[in-house]
């Protein structure tokens, strides 16, 4: 930051899958950046996920922060859950900001032996469910003339891994759902960017389900929710944009003064 109020201060973000992991950092780091936050997932403190974490617990995390927490439970499959997101985000604080798609799931198995319901719900939760919540903020965006969306996305929406293919292909197609978007917002000053993580990130689910794993040489979620942060950063006009961690980090050290 080069001086002055932070960009995301006094702004207000939405985060899905927020419980935990990613979501979770996200949600911590916009809000030190600033930002208020509606803290969005199915796990709650009263319907805890057999993983760590809770809305709850992320949203005591950013008040803590000194910043305003909203806690929606929300399965992003649900359209009455997502509008219901919408309403309640609106209500309490007249608008969003920032929305950030990044609930996901996957099912690992070969194509040929993966249930058809398995491969509908990872495209329910990794391709319906931010279409739904784009279309839900995107007209208080657009009556207001501002917004940006960012699309956690995966480095299997580029590469083939055997047994992940439900999952790159719901990543796949997300990217691409981020280029429409962004091409069709840009007169509306709505900007539309995919971060595609590139890097092992040692998460809450991924220690969980490996507990003899060493995760030492794993970034820490932290580096997913720096990026998210630079990218949250920029104006409407960069839009359309499919980025790395590690492009971030390049621009970012190309970008002296910033905090």
């Amino acid at each position: 930051m080069l001086g002055g109020e932070h960009p995301l201060q006094g702004q207000v973000a939405v985060v899905t899958g927020a419980s935990r992991g990613i979501g979770r950092a996200i949600s911590v780091q916009f809000a030190r950046a600033g930002a208020d936050i509606v803290v969005s997932a199915r796990s709650t403190e009263g319907a805890p996920s057999r993983l760590p974490g809770t809305i709850e617990e992320t949203a005591r995390e950013v008040e803590a922060l000194g910043r305003r927490a909203l806690c929606v439970t929300t399965d992003v499959t649900s359209e009455e859950q997502v509008r219901n997101l919408s309403e309640r985000t609106l209500k309490e604080f007249g608008r969003c900001d920032i929305l950030v798609n990044n609930a996901g799931i996957s099912s690992p198995a070969p194509f040929h032996q993966t249930p058809l319901k398995r491969w509908e719900l990872v495209m329910s939760v990794n391709l319906r469910g931010p279409v739904m919540c784009m279309q839900a903020f995107l007209p208080a965006m657009i009556e207001r003339k501002s917004g940006r969306i960012i699309n956690v996305s995966s480095f299997l929406a580029e590469l083939v891994m055997p047994g992940m293919a439900s999952y790159s292909v719901s990543k796949i197609a997300l990217e691409k759902l981020t280029q429409y978007a962004a091409e069709e917002l840009r007169p509306h000053d709505v900007g539309v960017n995919a971060l595609r993580i590139e890097l092992n990130i040692a998460t809450e689910g991924w220690m969980f389900r490996n507990p003899d794993m060493d995760f030492s040489s794993w970034e820490k979620p932290e580096a997913a929710s720096e990026a998210a942060l630079w990218l949250a950063e920029q104006p409407p006009e960069y839009s359309g944009n499919i980025v790395t961690i590690a492009e971030v980090r390049q621009r970012m050290s190309r970008s002296p003064g910033r905090a």
